[in-house]
């Protein structure tokens, strides 16, 4: 059973898996609290680190405020760490938040289990980092400086990682196994999968084979993947021969890891890259951060901006490293020393948020740690059009709160960000991490300029832990309001107006012509392919830019959309949407996935439906004649039984359940078994219980089994609930009443039908009409007796819909679940895993949100510098998981041919009516005159304005007619936009829809 912190923490479980539960023990350093440090501290803090020490000997100035989100005007002149102590205490109860200004000594660092640095000497770091490796306290470096980051990770001689890989270990279906040598298994794959779930080197145990049973509870196999669904083994040539049944697992065994202490990786540097074309660019920024440590030490500040004699002496004490590895990359040097003295509120992000993920791995011990340096860089941004122009004096201090990012950018940029109009779609994580950066950016911020925020959701319990903007007092209000608030703490200048709207079909007059025409982007922080696919739409229709973003679990992605440079979003695969077979779900269920979506079918057909339909039915009794047959003799015969068991008290409620428990895990299987037998046979020699289909045993109703209690008093407590029934918890007086039951034996029907298949259920024979007929008299008989009563004066039942965050909800769906799962042989699954499955909740963490909202936001600096070179955007990849982070060049649009010359996904045709009388006649004229296309056919939408193929008289009646006679003319904004659709004389009828451009009729 989960107690409250894993309700708390369930998203962030479900990335780190069990080992999240050390979080509470441990005992954090981060010293240096500007941007990077801030960014550190507060994600260890929401993931509910059991104490964070923040350590700064610095005073708070104003241009910290431009990337550190933490301070306010109020503490400007106090100490960094003692001001962000008193925010971050308040972000998470739960964690001990503690202040010290004072020196690093040995003794104070001795009692930490991982100590972070971040703005320190190079000198500081090789002291306290010597000093951490022989103590085996986990050590990190985090530095951002301009528009480079840096990161470097030494947990010791002998480091445990307890898990690498992420999700949970795969387990499949055996369905044949080979004697051989190698044995070959082939397995079925899960309706979710899209490929080979094992690869090679994986290890693996068996478990419930038949026949073949020397291969259960061996140790470990090693495995060679042989293409889809297939492996290879051991010698099984000796082994008896598999006759069904058995599962295949996964095993992740226990890693030991060693590194090498930053003295002597300094010079000997093992750097991780994607791609080992990046490993000069990154040994270039290797030296180039040494190199300006040294600069700063020998001048006492950091290079300035854009002074480029600064510039060449951090060149050349570059190159007076006698670094090994390769040449030096003079371009990346100078570039990054030219503004290193810059501070950006997403190069902190990003930074910050890699660097707490490996604090999360040094405490879980839950995936790889960096393997030991990283380096990543945005220097792209120094060869945005126009930038080389800046002089020193364009990014000099202004004693502003944007002087960091004016030093990379300039001030009249600055001036530029200010006035930008931008619509964030979603306040949740992505969407509180956005708007966050933006607020310290300055966007929105100047004369003109407005950030409009909506999200429809009101903030829950486990919204905490990744949304940095809520905090307990938050609880149930909207979150694009409280979002909105919070910003303007952290900058008062910036333009915030909060909706709690959906984007969508239904608020396109909201969300129109005017508005998206309006805005200078779109940001998108949405959870759903679908919804992400439609604001895509819109950008598309009204060529604005996106930024579309996306997370799960320890992954994540930015795909800058930019109209006429960049292409569309491509298709993803299809959404798992938890769907399966109906006679899969009933008799035949393989996985857990399935027992799980039984359960929930469970919950809606016991304490949901029956009270919809008992509501509908007392207020009109005729509704059952609107449905087929079939569907009404279901519906009425619910209702009857619905009303024959009504509880007088929570005794009726335990004994229901425990009917109710004999008839799905006894009866049902019983009779299953009875028509077909475990011998059962579909022809001569095969076996019906084989390949996809497990066989089942009925269960025997023990009080003392935890599980079978579990259900009873989950399912007594649910239909208490819906009956209005006071429930009680007391599990001893439960247990007694139970052992007092005694329920008839079942007898087997014979000649019962059993519908094995989707043709077969719905090849069913009819509902008998008569009998139809008689239940109706009888449940409208009943009602007349209900009418009039007190009992008929409120709902008879309270309809209880499924909700993942109610304890009692998911106690019910888990133990149907696993008791459905012990029946068929699968193996069960715990408290925290059925919630995520039947709650369909995706895992979730901060650390990835605000990487990937840092990604985000380097993507707006190109937008908003009015970029039209698509070698400057990047499309960005991120797996937190091992430190992967991939920026790549976003494709160009795609093209395709149409009416004689090439169309890209972007272009449209646009015909201005100056009346808003045009007719179609109008429109097919201006096609023709204006491309030389004769138009066979023009739709509006799924309305056919003009077809070719009509009689004469009802094309003329369609030239004839206006557009705006088969548009929606109530309330759309003054300038409507018709977007039509056309097919043209002399098409490919195979043409497909997307294959010519669309034509936008704009009418005043």
């Amino acid at each position: 059973m989960a107690g409250s912190a894993e309700g708390l923490y369930s998203r962030q479980l479900y990335v780190l898996g069990g080992g999240a539960r050390r979080l509470a023990g441990a005992r954090v350093l981060v010293s240096g609290l500007r941007g990077t440090g801030a960014q550190v501290a507060a994600a260890l803090v929401a993931a509910g680190t059991g104490c964070v020490v923040l350590h700064d000997g610095g005073t708070a100035r104003t241009a910290d405020r431009g990337q550190q989100f933490l301070l306010g005007e109020s503490d400007m002149g106090q100490n960094r760490a003692e001001a962000s102590q008193r925010v971050l205490a308040e972000l998470n109860p739960n964690t001990v938040v503690a202040a010290h200004t004072g020196e690093l000594s040995e003794a104070f660092l001795a009692s930490f289990q991982v100590v972070v640095l971040t703005e320190s000497s190079l000198e500081e770091q090789l002291h306290i980092g010597d000093f951490c490796h022989d103590r085996g306290i986990c050590f990190i470096v985090a530095d951002a400086k301009g528009l480079a980051g840096q990161l470097f990770c030494d947990f010791g001689k002998h480091f445990i990682v307890e898990d690498p890989a992420e999700g949970d270990p795969v387990c499949a279906i055996v369905q044949d196994i080979s004697q051989g040598n190698p044995g070959v298994v082939t397995y079925k794959g899960t309706e979710d999968s899209y490929g080979p779930l094992f690869s090679d080197g994986d290890l693996v145990r068996f478990s419930g084979v038949e026949g073949m049973t020397e291969l259960n509870d061996q140790e470990p196999i090693r495995v060679r993947a042989l293409g889809a669904f297939k492996l290879e083994i051991c010698d099984t040539s000796s082994f008896s021969l598999y006759r069904c049944g058995g599962l295949v697992s996964q095993v992740r065994l226990r890693q030991e890891h060693s590194y090498e202490p930053m003295s002597r990786s300094l010079v000997d540097p093992k750097i991780q890259v994607v791609n080992p074309k990046e490993l000069p660019r990154s040994r270039s920024l290797h030296a180039a951060f040494q190199a300006l440590h040294a600069f700063r030490k020998e001048r006492g500040h950091l290079p300035r901006p854009r002074a480029w004699a600064d510039a060449e002496r951090v060149l050349e004490l570059a190159r007076s490293l006698g670094m090994e590895q390769g040449p030096l990359d003079e371009d990346v040097v100078r570039a990054f020393a030219s503004v290193s003295a810059g501070d950006l509120c997403p190069m902190a992000a990003i930074t910050g948020a890699m660097a707490a993920q490996e604090v999360l791995k040094a405490i879980t011990g839950k995936f790889l740690p960096l393997d030991q340096w990283l380096y990543f860089d945005a220097l792209e941004c120094m060869a945005l059009e126009g930038a080389e122009r800046l002089t020193e004096e364009d990014c000099a201090p202004r004693g502003s709160r944007y002087d960091g990012q004016i030093a990379i950018f300039g001030d009249a940029f600055q001036e530029r960000l200010g006035s930008q109009k931008y619509f964030v779609v979603g306040a949740g994580a992505i969407g509180c991490e956005l708007l966050k950066n933006f607020a310290m950016m300055g966007l929105a911020a100047g004369p003109g300029g407005d950030i409009t925020v909506t999200d429809m959701d009101s903030i829950a319990p486990s919204n905490l832990h990744r949304q940095l903007l809520y905090r307990t007092a938050d609880i149930s209000k909207p979150k694009s309001e409280v979002a909105a608030a919070a910003v303007r703490c952290m900058n008062p200048d910036i333009k915030v107006t909060p909706h709690q709207n959906q984007v969508g079909p239904a608020t396109e007059l909201l969300y129109g012509d005017d508005f998206f025409r309006s805005l200078d982007g779109v940001a998108s922080a949405l959870d759903t392919l679908e919804a992400r696919a439609y604001l895509e739409s819109r950008c598309l229709r009204y060529l604005t830019p996106l930024l579309d973003s996306g997370t799960e679990g320890p992954r994540g992605n930015v795909l800058p959309v930019v109209p006429s440079l960049t292409d569309l979003l491509r298709p993803g695969a299809t959404p798992r949407d938890g769907t399966f077979p109906l006679c899969t779900l009933r008799y035949f269920p393989r996985t857990i996935q399935h027992t799980l979506q039984w359960a929930r079918d469970e919950f809606e057909g016991l304490f949901q439906l029956p009270a919809e339909h008992i509501k509908r039915f007392m207020e009109d009794p005729g509704f059952p004649e609107q449905l087929p047959a079939g569907k009404a003799l279901e519906v009425l015969e619910q209702v009857r039984w619905s009303l024959r068991e009504r509880p007088g008290d929570w005794r009726d409620c335990l004994r229901w359940a425990r009917r109710h428990w004999q008839s799905r895990y006894h009866d049902a299987i019983a009779q299953l078994l009875h028509n077909y037998p475990p011998e059962h046979e579909t022809s001569p020699g095969v076996p019906f219980w084989s390949g996809d289909k497990n066989c089942p045993h009925p269960l025997t109703f023990d009080p003392d089994n935890n599980t079978h209690l579990d259900y009873i008093l989950a399912a007594a407590h649910l239909f208490a609930q819906a009956h209005k029934v006071p429930p009680c918890n007391d599990r001893t007086a439960a247990r007694d009443i139970l052992r007092g039951m005694v329920l008839p034996p079942f007898v087997p029907q014979d000649g019962l039908q059993i519908p094995l298949t989707e043709e077969q259920e719905e090849g069913q024979v009819p509902a008998d009409t008569r009998q139809l007929a008689e239940l109706t008299q009888d449940l409208e008989q009943r009602r007349q007796e209900l009418v009039g009563g007190e009992v008929a004066q409120v709902p008879l039942m309270d309809p209880i819909y499924f909700d993942k965050d109610d304890d009692i909800h998911v106690n019910f769906i888990t133990a149907a679940s696993n008791l459905r799962a012990e029946n068929y042989g699968i193996p069960p699954a715990d408290w925290m895993t059925s919630k995520r499955i039947a709650g369909r909740i995706l895992p979730a963490i901060i650390t990835t949100t605000a990487a990937v909202a840092g990604l985000a936001c380097l993507e707006v600096y190109k937008l908003v510098w009015g970029c039209q070179d698509l070698s400057r955007y990047r499309n960005s990849h991120l797996r937190l998981s091992d430190c992967w982070l991939l920026r790549v060049q976003p494709l160009p649009p795609r093209t395709y041919q149409y009416g004689g010359r090439e169309w890209s996904s972007w272009d449209r045709l646009e015909m201005r009516a100056d009346r808003q009388e045009v007719t179609v006649q109008e429109v097919l004229d201006w096609l023709k005159k204006t491309h030389g296309w004769t138009v066979t056919k023009l739709l509006h939408g799924f309305t056919m304005l003009y077809d070719r193929e009509e009689e004469e008289d009802r094309r003329t009646q369609q030239l004839a007619q206006r557009l705006l006679e088969n548009s929606d003319d109530t309330g759309e904004p003054r300038r409507r936009v018709l977007e039509l659709s056309y097919v043209c004389e002399g098409e490919d009828a195979e043409a497909e829809d997307d294959a010519r451009p669309p034509l936008l009729c704009s009418l005043p």
